[in-house]
């Protein structure tokens, strides 16, 4: 069980998170400069917080209240950097056994077992610099791992790659950890690794923690509009919710119907771009609802200003890019300055290609996002 609940002022910038979790596996997800990496080192022990407490598995390292703040080497920690921070002069070998204790044969047994463990044998006496990028990331891991740490932190470890190696050494960092017992906290911006290898996940943004619980809970629900962004959210809109079942979207000219009720307190409405379905027919029209506050006349509820579609959208095409397995549309909507963002996918290009392209977009209700923004402290 991990328990973090820090400030630290940094001048212009504030860290203020707070996060519990008992996964195994948990993502810090957030953009460039929103404190993930001082929240990291925070738990590491490297940086002291202003005030606030760490637990890790119900042990105490840092309070400032009871002025505990228990030393990086006695945390149990291991800590992966994002240059992987291998001693340029030292061998692969060295590398794995600096710091060590025990005596001479039991330090070389364990070198042995992790150079084994990490697939790394015949490469115990090249230096880092004549390491390939994947085989410089297990010499890391199996030295942090050596140390047998009860948590591991790993650092945005593959920001510095390119994609095909990626790919590569995402899956093969996953089958090294798959029998590892310990809590590993995974820092990225990249929501694709998040969601790969994380089971719980938090989400932050300008030093606060936007929200926290089970990645696809949060993927599918993200109720923020921040979390919704940084889940990969490109359509987010203002909404005026009418009642419980009914809300107006004026920039996308559109009356929103559900059989859910929609919450009391959402301001926007978000939907991905691969999750709208072309519509060629002419959808169905309300009358006018009228706005909330209205008052009938002799008894008669008044309408609102004109018809609109229901649950669909009238679009143009602004313009285009073609990829190798997905099509992007960029579309004006109702209002000329609000585009909309639609990935149409392989099972949908024939159907295009065959019927040209759409005048309406339907918005499936289950796949609509109900957002807000969220409240700090």
């Amino acid at each position: 069980m991990i328990q973090v609940d820090i400030q630290k002022n940094l001048g212009t910038f504030q860290l203020n998170i707070h996060f519990q979790s008992e996964s195994r596996r948990i993502g810090i997800l957030g953009p460039s400069g929103c404190g993930k990496s001082m929240t990291l080192r925070s738990i590491a022990g490297v940086e002291r917080p202003d005030s606030g407490r760490i637990l890790v598995d119900g042990q105490v390292m840092f309070d400032s209240n009871r002025h505990i703040n228990v030393k990086p080497q006695k945390r149990g920690i291991g800590y992966l950097f994002q240059n992987y921070a291998l001693f340029p002069t030292m061998t692969v070998a060295e590398n794995i056994g600096a710091g060590l204790k025990g005596t001479s044969g039991q330090k070389k047994e364990q070198v042995a077992c992790m150079v084994e463990r990490f697939q790394l044998v015949g490469l115990e006496h090249h230096l880092p610099g004549q390491l390939s990028g994947g085989q410089q990331q297990r010499a890391a891991l199996a030295r942090i791992m050596a140390y047998q740490p009860e948590v591991l932190l790993l650092d945005e470890p593959f920001s510095a790659l390119d994609d095909h190696l990626k790919e590569h050494l995402q899956q093969e960092m996953a089958e090294l950890l798959k029998d590892y017992g310990g809590t590993v906290i995974l820092v990225s911006h990249s929501r694709d690794e998040i969601y790969r290898f994380c089971q719980e996940l938090v989400i932050m943004d300008g030093g606060y923690d936007i929200c926290h619980g089970r990645t696809e809970a949060i993927f599918r629900k993200p109720r923020y509009i921040r979390a919704a962004q940084l889940t990969g959210c490109k359509n987010i809109v203002e909404m005026k919710r009418l009642d419980e079942h009914h809300a107006s979207v004026p920039e996308w000219g559109f009356l929103l119907k559900t059989r859910q009720e929609i919450p009391a307190d959402t301001t926007h409405l978000g939907i991905r771009a691969h999750d709208f379905v072309p519509l060629w027919e002419e959808p169905p029209f309300d009358p006018g609802r009228a706005e909330p506050g209205s008052r009938p006349v002799d008894g008669v509820p008044q309408a609102g200003p004109g018809s609109r579609p229901v649950n669909c959208i009238p679009v143009q095409i602004r313009s285009m890019a073609r990829l190798p397995f997905e099509d992007r549309y960029y579309l004006q909507g109702a209002e000329e300055n609000m585009e909309i963002c639609w990935f149409l996918q392989r099972d949908l290009q024939q159907a295009v290609a065959e019927k040209g392209l759409p005048r309406w977009l339907t918005v499936p209700e289950e796949k609509v996002l109900f957002l807000r923004e969220k409240p700090f402290p």
